[in-house]
């Protein structure tokens, strides 16, 4: 049981740091590296990155984080010594809040872009950018935070883990 837990651990931490790396990447790289574009070559390169983001490895890297550190918790409560237990509940806590923040904010907002359709015919693009371009961002922001604290929390709980080995 403490092996499937190491396991759980070490897997929860990859796949919220694939996701930290990921959503910050977007904050200080991506998206004020395509802020330059004008509406309609803005609102082109999301629906394009949105559309190969959905892929195995992302997908297996955004699950996995909250799957990951489910099962982590759970095989925690399992273990004799419990003092990772709470960096592993706020790992979880946190890769919750990348996750649904995700879904609920940033999702929607993606869909908006895609349901718009070739940005050559989208009569206003800078009205639709102006709905989507600021939310986006800010949602995005907190996402990568979440993911960056539930990156430290899980390996909080892993050398917590690692001490009482």
């Amino acid at each position: 049981m403490a092996l499937l837990h190491l396991i759980a651990l070490i897997a929860a931490l990859l796949s919220a740091g694939l996701m930290a790396g990921l959503f910050t990447g977007y904050s200080y790289s991506v998206m004020p590296g395509i802020k330059i574009l004008d509406d309609r070559a803005w609102i082109s390169a999301l629906q394009h990155i949105n559309r190969v983001i959905l892929n195995g490895r992302f997908m297996t890297a955004f699950l996995g984080s909250v799957v990951f550190a489910l099962a982590a918790v759970i095989l925690g409560f399992f273990q004799d010594d419990r003092s990772a237990l709470p960096w592993t509940i706020a790992g979880l806590v946190c890769n919750l809040v990348m996750f649904v923040g995700t879904i609920a904010k940033n999702v929607p907002l993606n869909d908006r872009l895609e349901a718009a359709g070739d940005p050559a015919a989208i009569t206003d693009p800078a009205a639709l950018r102006g709905e989507v371009e600021a939310t986006w961002i800010q949602w995005n922001h907190v996402r990568g935070v979440a993911a960056l604290l539930g990156l430290a929390a899980l390996a909080g709980a892993l050398y917590t883990t690692g001490l009482n080995a």
